[in-house]
């Protein structure tokens, strides 16, 4: 309680549904001349930024499409978008899409303002001088890349996911609608709505964690809980997807300011290695972390099986621990989640050397609990 905090968020963000309808005005009232718009070519296809086009054109905003954008994306995406931006002489980011676009499109605001290559800002708040203007629209309940101060870059030369904390990456408007997420694939929703769930407990279970980021986790771990599996049954169920869209508002707004751990930064090593979904490496890492951590995290553990769904009266702080890591593999089961990492053709002859990039990782400064070389090990091929 006797520490000073900063706390960064996007100035404005709107939620809710048709919260899209709300960006015309925001558009007429900035004074934007031309926009990039950073999307993906699935969201292209199905017609989605057509009706981002359509509010585009109704503010007058002359814009251009960027749609080269990975699932992990890479060095090469961001240097394509940015010589697209410059060549269009853009002067605010659109991004539409999943933490893919997200991402991409605030490197490229990072590099339009800042100079150099991407790679020269990892780390933590390397660059000077704040993006380009973004507005961020976000399609999916997972990774929350629209309201915090983080981005990762894939450096495909290296294999290696680039962790950037940057304050000065945050968004302008952060835009969820939940109308936007109705009708997504039922993996997709998966993969997403557990990214949330592990950013949620992460930044419950961090040693960052404080007062404000530990009501925003706790709230997301049980709105995530309630709707998760119905928003995967049932791609369309409004209620389902508004308090997904909720859940992975509040727990990016908790992580954010508090840090993750070992979940995300083993995660990262199985995006760069092999191009994996992001969400669903964090879904199969995330018990396997927990398990290790929870006896230095108090009675946290009995808290987020409670926020589950679970009645822990009467238990222990260790059976109340088992209690928890259960429920989130049984959800992570309930949702179709792989059951392991050789699912996913994750070879153990690569689980050496990921294991020391993860230690090096910008995540792991945030764990409850230091992990060794031949912990992470332990931990990766039991994963498998």
């Amino acid at each position: 309680m006797n520490i000073s905090r900063k706390i960064y968020l996007p100035p404005l963000s709107i939620v809710g549904p048709e919260s899209l309808k709300e960006l015309e005005e925001e558009f007429k009232s900035r004074g934007f001349k031309k926009a990039l718009l950073v999307t993906d070519k699935m969201l292209l296809e199905i017609g989605l930024a057509k009706e981002v086009e359509n509010i585009l054109l109704a503010a007058k905003l002359d814009y251009v499409i960027y749609s080269d954008v990975s699932q992990n994306p890479t060095v090469e995406n961001v240097n394509n978008g940015l010589a697209t931006l410059q060549k269009n002489a853009c002067d605010c980011i659109i991004t539409l899409g999943g933490g893919s676009p997200q991402d991409c499109g605030k490197a490229i605001g990072i590099l339009a303002t800042n100079g150099g290559a991407i790679e020269d800002y990892e780390g933590i708040h390397v660059s000077k001088k704040k993006s380009l203007p973004i507005i961020a629209i976000n399609t999916t309940a997972g990774t929350a890349s629209e309201i915090t101060i983080n981005y990762v870059i894939t450096d495909e030369k290296r294999k290696v996911k680039m962790v950037m904390v940057d304050k000065n990456c945050l968004v302008d408007i952060a835009v969820n609608d939940p109308l936007l997420m109705l009708n997504k694939p039922a993996p997709l929703t998966a993969a997403t709505g557990m990214d949330a769930l592990t950013h949620a407990i992460e930044a419950y279970v961090t040693a960052g964690a404080f007062e404000w980021s530990d009501a925003l986790a706790i709230k997301a771990i049980k709105l995530i809980g309630e709707s998760l599996r119905n928003a995967v049954k049932d791609g369309n169920n409004v209620e389902a997807r508004s308090k997904m869209a909720w859940g992975q508002f509040i727990a990016g707004q908790a992580f954010s300011n508090c840090g993750l751990g070992y979940v995300h930064s083993m995660a990262h090593q199985l995006g760069g290695f092999y191009n994996l979904p992001h969400g669903v490496c964090n879904a199969v890492l995330l018990p396997y972390v927990e398990e290790f951590n929870a006896d230095a995290c108090g009675d946290k553990f009995r808290d987020i099986a409670e926020a589950l769904g679970e009645d822990t009266a009467g238990m222990t702080t260790e059976e109340a621990n088992k209690v928890a890591i259960n429920a989130i593999k049984k959800l992570s089961a309930d949702v179709g989640i792989p059951s392991g990492l050789k699912e996913l053709g994750v070879q153990e002859k690569d689980i050496e050397l990921m294991s020391k990039n993860a230690l090096l990782d910008v995540c792991a400064g945030g764990n409850p609990k230091e992990m060794t070389l031949e912990d992470t090990i332990k931990i990766y091929t039991a994963a498998l």
